[in-house]
């Protein structure tokens, strides 16, 4: 999206980083705010999300920061790099934004960048961008997913409202990965723990074995795109869930980088639901 220099270059914002927290010990929580967020709103899906800017290494870019100005002036490598975080919550009155971010030592840009930012510092990111919330007229709601999609399920799950059926299934690495999550009292939020299996195993094992209820669901599933491929697969082919039902999407996929996933993504998603709409 953002290397399509044809379409509008969107405007970045800048806040500042106002608290941080270890949440998990694979996971680090921000809270923004500022100026910047003045006119910021992320209050209508529970899968907002921001693309994070980074600078490439010894790249600094003139004030005041202009995407435009960078895209037209600066080669490309020199452009800079985002990562997708969802917006775990946002906060109108405060004007505060929070998001979490995965940690895994030095792995990866974002993560360590996360762990070591300090309040004060300046965070630039573009949007927000999103398009699920639980439908209010859903018999019932499936929530799956792995860490990466842990804040759009917690922030899906303290909007349902308080009757609501809900089936959650949260993979992450083991019990200390487990987050304290506002539910609906009828809730089933189910904590499954990788351990050593791959990425996804669990996930996909739990979502086949449960006994669905009847009625029309909704249903938000993200994650590791190997493990998202075969519940597409189960939900539309072997349970019959129309896709108009569905909020489901690879956020990443083992083997490769943010960058490479990205630019395969979308023709990827395309292949899939071709191939299972000829299986249909």
């Amino acid at each position: 999206m953002a290397e399509q220099s044809a379409r509008r270059t969107p405007q970045a914002r800048a806040a500042q980083v106002i608290r941080t927290e270890r949440i998990t010990p694979h996971m680090v929580r921000l809270v923004l705010g500022g100026a910047g967020l003045e006119t910021f709103d992320a209050s209508e899906f529970t899968d907002h999300y921001i693309k994070v800017l980074f600078a490439p290494e010894g790249v600094n870019y003139p004030e005041p920061f202009d995407m435009a100005r960078i895209r037209e002036e600066l080669p490309r490598d020199q452009w800079p790099v985002t990562r997708t975080y969802t917006v775990r919550a946002w906060d109108p009155v405060q004007r505060e934004l929070t998001v979490d971010f995965v940690v895994h030592g030095d792995e990866g840009l974002a993560g360590p960048w996360a762990a070591a930012v300090k309040p004060g510092e300046t965070v630039r990111f573009l949007g927000p961008g999103g398009g699920y919330a639980p439908e209010p007229s859903a018999d019932w709601h499936l929530l799956a997913g792995d860490e990466s999609a842990l804040p759009a399920i917690a922030a899906a799950l303290e909007r349902m409202p308080a009757d609501a059926v809900v089936h959650a299934f949260i993979e992450v690495s083991g019990p200390a990965e487990e987050q304290k999550i506002a539910a609906p009292a009828g809730a089933a939020v189910n904590w499954l723990h990788r351990a050593d299996r791959p990425a996804g195993e669990a996930l996909i094992d739990a979502v086949r074995e449960l006994d669905f209820p009847t009625g029309d669901v909704c249903a938000f599933v993200h994650g590791e795109a190997g493990c998202v491929k075969e519940l597409r697969r189960h939900l539309r082919l072997d349970r019959g869930i129309a896709r108009e039902q569905l909020s489901i999407s690879g956020y990443w996929r083992l083997g490769q980088t943010d960058e490479a996933w990205r630019a395969t993504k979308r023709e990827w998603n395309a292949q899939v639901e071709a191939e299972q709409e000829q299986a249909a």
